[in-house]
């Protein structure tokens, strides 16, 4: 395969993987995805060792196409040097009240993903952290930290993009009661109980 239409193969997985997270979790506009990316894990390197800006940029349009159709956030998850810090839209960071951080991340200390992200997003922004609606985990960058409570483990039906696994998770609100605890509302209720 010619990197052409790898990088084409690449960006529409990543838009289906996305999509597909999204409707799994119920997601509506202007809710957050977390995404975190190993460029190096899809092209088959150890993880934070060969990043690469032609990955970020297939992926990265696949993820912008996911904003626009849907209107939810996308959240891009930098690496551990980075602390995990994230970047997002300024907008997203305002309507979340996200405070700003000063980074600017580069591909050895942000990774390529979030590079590249920082520099293509409307009004991108760095902030600490968040609690996504959802997130997709591509080369297992370990996304969990981002997530609301509780994540619910999802499995997209594509698995790989390049030589990186893919997870993913949504997150539902907690269960919370006992043993009397009901979670679905039912027609009728007897009042003598």
């Amino acid at each position: 395969m010619n990197p052409t239409d790898r990088d084409t193969t690449w960006t529409e997985d990543m838009y289906t993987i996305a999509l597909e997270t999204a409707r799994a979790g119920g997601l509506t506009t202007g809710r957050l995805l977390v995404v975190g990316v190993s460029t190096s894990e899809v092209l088959g390197s150890r993880i934070g060792t060969a990043g690469a800006t032609d990955v970020a940029a297939a992926l990265f349009e696949g993820l912008q196409r996911f904003r626009r159709d849907t209107g939810i956030y996308v959240a891009y998850q930098c690496c551990e040097h980075l602390n995990r810090a994230l970047v997002v839209e300024r907008e997203a960071a305002e309507r979340y009240g996200l405070e700003p951080v000063t980074v600017v991340p580069v591909p050895k200390a942000g990774g390529a993903m979030a590079s590249y992200a920082y520099r293509h997003l409307p009004e991108a922004v760095m902030v600490e952290e968040i609690a996504a609606h959802a997130g997709v985990d591509v080369g297992e960058t370990l996304i969990g930290m981002h997530l609301r409570r509780v994540a619910v483990p999802y499995r997209p039906a594509i698995r790989r993009i390049g030589e990186a696994r893919v997870n993913a998770a949504y997150a539902r609100p907690k269960l919370i009661g006992g043993a009397r605890a009901v979670y679905v509302i039912e027609e009728s209720i007897d009042k003598n109980e």
